[in-house]
């Protein structure tokens, strides 16, 4: 696969800033608080939308949310992208032609994501004959893959404010990302994997976000049949999973987690082990 140009006029972006707080108390300290820009993405020099993000891997997240709209498909077609953080601006130039552009971004949906995100066109249809594949794990391997996972947020750990997501496979995390949004983080991590090829039925995705339905088409967009989160279901998120065939854990931190779809896909080893 062709590799696009990506041209950034600065990559040193901070993803926190200290600023002076008082406690309850009167008491003066320097804290950490994250940093949120705004990036207007262009296709073809067409504006499609303004993300509000933290500014890690602004390549990456434009290409994943491109693609994960439909606006984009081809990637051997990509010729570049170009960050320019001074006109806090994204352009992708491809030579794929999208003759329905303008079809595509009058059926805008608000999502429920942080900062509400966005899905144009009719994204549902095209996802009613997918089936995910079945990807069966084991109790002991998700409570390492949680483990491992709080050794990263760093931003959230310094700062708060932000959402993490991760593609994992095992107790490994192949990569993490943060953002203000998570559907900003998905889309990251999305647009990372589209240009590398790799595929998701032996994969899982993490992500500290509540899962709704925008998180469920987002991951079924990968192909990734296992999805992850610390934090609750949405009844359109919980009803697409079964829809899909989505292994759904939630509310999953330590060694405490709720699986809401898919239970069969997992392998209580460590549960058994108590019994006996």
């Amino acid at each position: 696969m062709t590799q696009p140009k990506i041209i950034q006029t600065q990559t040193d972006i901070p993803q926190t800033i200290d600023v002076t707080v008082f406690d309850e108390y009167g008491e003066q300290m320097t804290k950490q608080i994250a940093c949120e820009r705004a990036l207007t993405v262009y296709l073809n020099w067409k504006e499609i939308v303004t993300l509000m993000t933290l500014g890690a891997r602004p390549d990456m997240l434009v290409l994943g949310y491109l693609k994960n709209q439909e606006l984009i498909n081809d990637a051997d077609a990509l010729d570049s992208v170009i960050i320019d953080w001074e006109t806090q601006s994204a352009a992708v130039v491809t030579a794929e032609q999208n003759e329905d552009i303008d079809e595509t971004l009058s059926k805008k949906t608000v999502t429920s994501g942080c900062g509400q995100g966005t899905m144009f066109g009719n994204v549902m249809k095209k996802l009613e004959d997918l089936k995910l594949p079945e990807h069966r794990i084991t109790q002991s391997s998700l409570y390492g893959l949680l483990e491992a996972l709080t050794h990263h947020n760093d931003t959230y750990k310094a700062a708060g404010a932000v959402h993490g997501c991760a593609v994992c496979k095992g107790t490994e995390i192949l990569s993490f990302v943060e953002d203000i949004g998570r559907h900003n983080a998905v889309d990251t991590l999305s647009g990372e994997m589209w240009l590398k090829g790799e595929t998701g039925e032996d994969k899982i995705f993490y992500t500290t976000g509540r899962l709704t339905s925008e998180m469920v088409i987002k991951v079924a967009q990968m192909g990734i049949p296992v999805l992850l989160s610390r934090s609750g279901v949405t009844q359109m998120g919980y009803d697409l999973a079964q829809q899909l065939g989505i292994t759904m854990i939630a509310r999953a931190k330590g060694h405490r987690f709720q699986v809401f779809n898919g239970a069969k896909n997992i392998e209580f080893d460590v549960k058994g082990e108590s019994n006996e």
